[in-house]
């Protein structure tokens, strides 16, 4: 009987042992097997702008309304001209409606005085994929103040906005050699661990993006994009 007993003990004691080993043995694995690496890699490159957009504004006051609508078609005449004169089509000079504004009716002008009573501004946009032919216009444009007509940039600081339209284009390109520098480093980390790069467990590839390369050259872009590969290591 107490044979028995201890027989039943021994084989539970046995089985206990056994289910624990293949549960450790299991968990093992699957650790083994989870081995990863989270790598990173970087894309960048240069490339021209293929669009510039060069907002700008006239701006002139009378106090009669009738010569301010004559000053208002001369010099948008006087304008479009010189522009075409430069090379620009019908379809990248747009000349907006002139907006006139009474300032005595303001009842929001604290100025004690005006000189004048009428202001009208007139907004006009070039749009085109000739980069050179508005830096050209941009530096020629002080010659219209000889004719009395003075062209205001809506934004002082840039004055004309470039951008990179062809993003599309280079996107492929750009992925491909950030997914091989991601590799390259995890190459790196394998080889300095004793293990070798498995295959791909989860990749994302981050946001493009597109800044100046620096402020003097706003034509010229860096477009960047990072990738982030999780790589399985092996033995």
């Amino acid at each position: 009987m107490k044979t028995l007993s201890w027989l039943k003990i021994l084989i539970v004691s046995l089985s206990i042992v056994i289910a624990g080993f293949f549960i450790g043995q299991t968990n093992w694995n699957s650790l083994k097997n989870n081995r990863k690496v989270q790598v990173k890699g970087l894309s960048e490159k240069e490339v021209k702008a293929n669009l510039a957009v060069w907002p700008m504004q006239i701006t002139i006051t009378d106090n009669n309304l009738t010569n301010l609508n004559t000053k208002i078609e001369f010099q948008k005449k006087k304008v479009l001209g010189f522009f075409k004169s430069k090379g620009f089509t019908d379809l990248e000079i747009n000349i907006g409606i002139s907006n006139i504004t009474d300032t005595k009716a303001n009842l929001y002008n604290n100025s004690p005085k005006q000189n004048f009573r009428y202001l009208s501004k007139t907004d006009i946009t070039l749009r085109t994929t000739d980069i050179s032919k508005i830096k050209s216009a941009q530096m020629e444009s002080i010659n219209l103040a000889s004719e009395g007509i003075l062209i205001n940039s809506k934004n002082q600081w840039r004055p004309v906005e470039y951008l990179f339209t062809d993003l599309n284009s280079i996107k492929p390109e750009m992925i491909e050699e950030a997914t091989k520098k991601a590799k390259e480093v995890a190459e790196k980390f394998a080889k300095d661990s004793n293990s070798k790069v498995g295959k791909i467990k989860s990749a994302t590839q981050g946001l493009f993006t597109i800044n100046d390369r620096d402020s003097n050259t706003p034509d010229i872009k860096t477009v960047r994009v990072v990738t982030t590969i999780n790589y399985f290591l092996e033995d």
